[in-house]
């Protein structure tokens, strides 16, 4: 047997600007928060709809609002923490963090079917936790493009010292 070795890729793996990436974290993490506040406010104040709690509870609901927007917070910020460790250790991985958060988007969508809420209630949970899929995936996608710091293919080559005259 001639024993091929597959020539390893030369190329560095590229770093990430850490401060960058997560203060775009935190910014989408704020954003999440305030989609899902005013989606609960637009369902129960302007459609009637039971969003996470009865009508009896009023336009604000009860403490499941503010725990909703916690939940809608931290998942951004997981999202931050995902796609660190991937673009550290995987190759492409944008293509990989897009299909987590699509996948992602898919079953928090489907998540309010298997309660015993109105109809109403499940599809406009379903469509509350489509834009926020969106809006955190889209976000923290941009961010991480801007975070990553290329590494060049070729380092550039020593300079040599001017001959003397």
């Amino acid at each position: 047997m001639t024993g091929y070795n597959a020539p390893t890729d030369p190329r560095p793996s590229p770093t990430v600007n850490a401060g960058k990436l997560w203060a775009g974290g935190a910014a989408t993490a704020a954003v999440a928060a305030l989609i899902a506040i005013a989606g609960v406010l637009l369902g129960r104040g302007l459609f009637n709809v039971d969003v996470l709690a009865p009508k009896g509870q009023g336009v604000w609901g009860d403490a499941s609002t503010g725990w909703y927007a916690l939940g809608a917070a931290l998942a951004a910020l997981a999202a931050t923490g995902l796609v660190h460790v991937l673009i550290i250790t995987t190759p492409r991985p944008m293509r990989f963090f897009g299909w987590v958060m699509a996948l992602a988007t898919v079953v928090a969508m489907l998540a309010p079917f298997v309660t015993d809420e109105s109809l109403g209630s499940r599809v406009f949970t379903a469509g509350l936790n489509f834009v926020l899929g969106v809006a955190i995936g889209s976000l923290v996608a941009g961010t991480a493009k801007t975070a990553i710091v290329p590494v060049p293919a070729h380092p550039a080559p020593r300079p040599y010292p001017r001959p003397y005259r």
